[in-house]
């Protein structure tokens, strides 16, 4: 550990981008200390992918249901120095059948809410939350930090809401906000269900791939890059925040295009082996999204850019399946 402690505190730690944030910022040489849900069943292969940090205290685990952050000062009591920073990357319900009920992502708003007064009390001096596309809602033209947002579920408007009174609580606490909008990431440890996932296992095994008509606008973000990008913002100058207009960024990949491209680039990876059936499912709740963000914003604030291609990223997922 270098002699002036650098900590970030981490909810949502066993999740796929919060695992992948907590390596990177380990990396960096950050005390990471990650609260995650009592009895999570994740906990086990966090700890066996980030032994290495465990064992010499570099990462330190804390058991602590999101609904309850006003315990979060007793439980890291001692442990901190002043100037930490909070990244919130715990949210109940972000799964497609969650996404609209409104009483459970009332309580996410509320619950994030409180967590951004215990950070304070911690003293912290940052708090970056993980937003997402959802708030933008339905765009066909490019996504910039100042597009209108719409948002078409409860989850999106949880998430907007957090944002707009997120920042102003955080400025009568006199704490820095930064808003990271996430949009679409994969990877290796994915969730199983999602469609590069599922896509990847049908074509490996030559199986049929059934999707709706793919025809919209994608962009995919590799999810070491991702990680890279919350560290980007951890680590912003101060200098850098007090010239920002707004504390939000677009999180995502450099390359967009029709969903059915990146669809055919995987088969194509696999051997052209998976049959691929376009309109056969209907499209999500929210309706036939376009994803085409703009990331200038924290290119320009940070010299943060995606370095993982679409290709490149498709073949490290194949090999982490090999191992398994």
């Amino acid at each position: 550990m270098p002699e002036e402690k650098k900590q970030i505190i981490m909810t949502g730690v066993t999740s796929f981008v919060g695992a992948a944030a907590a390596r990177e910022l380990l990396g960096r040489g950050y005390q990471v200390f990650g609260i995650l849900r009592p009895g999570s069943k994740n906990r086990g292969p966090l700890e066996r992918s980030l032994k290495e940090f465990l064992d010499r205290g570099q990462l330190i685990l804390l058991e602590n249901d999101l609904s309850a952050p006003g315990r979060l000062p007793l439980l890291l009591s001692g442990k901190l120095s002043p100037g930490g920073i909070f990244c919130h990357f715990g949210w109940g319900g972000s799964g497609s059948g969650a996404r609209n009920d409104e009483s459970l992502q009332r309580s996410n708003l509320r619950f994030s809410l409180e967590t951004l007064e215990a950070a304070k009390e911690m003293g912290c001096g940052r708090f970056l939350f993980s937003g997402s596309q959802a708030e933008y809602g339905l765009h066909t033209d490019l996504i910039t930090e100042e597009s209108t947002c719409a948002p078409r579920s409860a989850y999106g408007e949880a998430k907007l809401a957090m944002r707009e009174e997120g920042e102003a609580l955080a400025r009568r606490l006199g704490i820095s906000y930064l808003h990271g909008r996430i949009f679409s990431v994969y990877g290796p440890g994915d969730h199983p269900w999602t469609l590069v996932e599922t896509c990847l296992d049908a074509c490996l095994k030559g199986q049929e791939f059934r999707m709706g008509a793919c025809t919209q606008l994608w962009n995919f973000l590799y999810i070491d890059d991702l990680a890279s990008a919350a560290a980007a913002l951890a680590e912003l100058k101060e200098s850098e925040i007090g010239k920002l207009e707004s504390p939000v960024f677009n999180l995502a990949g450099e390359e967009t295009k029709p969903l059915r491209d990146f669809v055919e680039e995987i088969n194509r990876i696999c051997g052209g082996r998976g049959r691929l059936v376009y309109h056969a499912r209907p499209e999500n709740a929210e309706g036939l999204v376009n994803l085409a963000p703009s990331i200038e914003k924290l290119k320009t604030a940070s010299g943060w850019r995606p370095q993982t291609d679409f290709q490149e990223g498709i073949r490290r997922m194949m090999i982490d399946k090999r191992k398994k």
